[in-house]
């Protein structure tokens, strides 16, 4: 790759990442008050950040771009007074983006390459819900780390599921052939 096309891809990246940061925002102002205010559950808010999470990841195929994406997103969902437990899905983007170098942050359909996904999501949910349950929401322990974990688990597989046929359909649709040139 010559000096020009790493510039590109690297401005593309960068691209991506305000794009899904902006998505972030958009859907954790939006989306996630209302599916919490209707439900009581942390579990639409979880759909959403894995959605992201694995969508950034697949576009990019970058390190840190996940994370870049939840610190950016969480602290512009911060200041325009969005819900505080935003946060405790950064620690969690970190951690998912750490696990997806198991696959190098190659996102596909390869039983492989979405076993690791669900992994990571799963492991990062966790994470998360310990603590916004723990040091966000001030949950009980033995609640936190069975049933306010579990609704958190629930939502990330979910999210995963609704990322990867949409996946399917870019890879396809050979869309990273398009934007690379």
């Amino acid at each position: 790759m010559d000096e020009l096309q790493v510039a590109n891809r690297f401005t593309v990246n960068i691209a991506l990442i305000g794009i899904f940061s902006a998505l972030w925002v958009a859907l954790n102002l939006t989306v996630a008050p209302i599916g919490f205010a209707l439900t009581g559950l942390p579990v639409i808010h979880s759909v959403i950040i894995f959605f992201v999470l694995l969508l950034v990841a697949w576009a990019t195929g970058k390190f840190g771009a996940a994370s870049l994406v939840a610190i950016i997103g969480s602290a512009i969902v911060l200041f325009a007074g969005g819900p505080l437990p935003v946060l405790g899905f950064v620690p969690a983007a970190i951690i998912f983006d750490i696990v997806l170098l198991a696959i190098r942050h190659t996102v596909n359909l390869k039983l492989f390459n979405v076993g690791i996904a669900v992994l990571a999501s799963v492991v990062c949910a966790y994470v998360a819900a310990v603590v916004n349950g723990f040091f966000i929401l001030g949950l009980s322990p033995l609640f936190t780390l069975t049933i306010w974990a579990g609704w958190v688990i629930l939502g990330g597989v979910i999210g995963i599921i609704l990322a990867l046929p949409i996946i399917g359909v870019l890879e396809r649709a050979q869309v990273k052939k398009v934007q690379a040139s």
